[in-house]
């Protein structure tokens, strides 16, 4: 705990039977009080590691639900068991574990209720392995977001994030997609609430093992950012009203 607040990191699990327990290792125990393992109907031993490690709370999906999916899984199991701060961690070992602490501390000390650990801010993106194109269409659509949203984010796409409870029980993240896009429109529910956003600079890695989406997926994955996007300004500007925005 910091502060007399529940930490509970969220692991959310396709397929990360190799990495999963070094990125487990590197979990601040001193301040984190619990982990939740969602795997999404891995074809690996994602699980049995999982239980080798000694998580407690393990959830399997016996039929893919998707990122987004999976995540809704994670946080009503955070909230179920009393999180006051909750974090999603990939356990593909892409983000490193050693930035929870200063996420936690932010939101902990009142300064934010949400913080991104993001792979943009400094210059390490290139360096760390990031795909050309994808750093490319990252900067495109951020900047697009950014006029769009009236907001000022380094990045949109990053999947480390850290939340408080506020904030999770009252962003409606069910009427989310199961699919990709889930994270963008999070973050614009999270805006549109009224909630500021902090950011942390995130070492960038991509390698073999990491989790990454293909072109294809990609380019669907943009489109719907900036559909997402424009949602958010049609319901700012009264325009046209969209489901997500609702209270859950």
């Amino acid at each position: 705990m910091i502060n007399n607040k529940k930490i509970i990191v969220v692991l959310p699990a396709y397929n990360a039977a190799l990495t999963l327990e070094k990125t487990y290792a590197e979990i601040p125990f001193d301040i984190v009080d619990d982990v939740v393992l969602v795997d999404d109907a891995s074809k690996d031993d994602t699980v049995g590691v999982g239980e080798k490690l000694g998580i407690r709370n393990i959830i399997r999906h016996e039929q893919n639900k998707g990122y987004g999916g999976n995540q809704k899984t994670c946080y009503d199991k955070a909230l179920e068991l009393g999180a006051d701060i909750v974090i999603m961690l990939h356990p593909d070992y892409q983000y490193t574990p050693k930035l929870i602490q200063p996420m936690a501390y932010i939101i902990a000390n009142d300064l934010f209720p949400v913080v991104l650990g993001s792979r943009i801010l400094g210059k390490g993106a290139l360096k760390g392995g990031m795909p050309v194109y994808k750093y490319y269409a990252n900067r495109f659509l951020t900047l697009s977001q950014n006029i769009l949203m009236n907001q000022k984010l380094s990045e949109y796409h990053t999947g480390y994030r850290a939340f408080s409870k506020d904030v999770l029980q009252n962003v409606n993240y069910h009427a989310n997609s199961d699919d990709f896009v889930f994270d963008n429109q999070m973050l614009a529910q999270i805006f549109y609430a009224g909630y500021e956003i902090a950011e942390v600079t995130c070492p960038t890695k991509y390698f073999e093992e990491a989790s990454s989406i293909n072109f294809r997926r990609s380019s669907v994955y943009g489109l719907g950012v900036l559909k997402v996007s424009l949602m958010y300004f049609f319901q700012k500007t009264g325009i046209i009203k969209s489901k997500i925005f609702a209270k859950g």
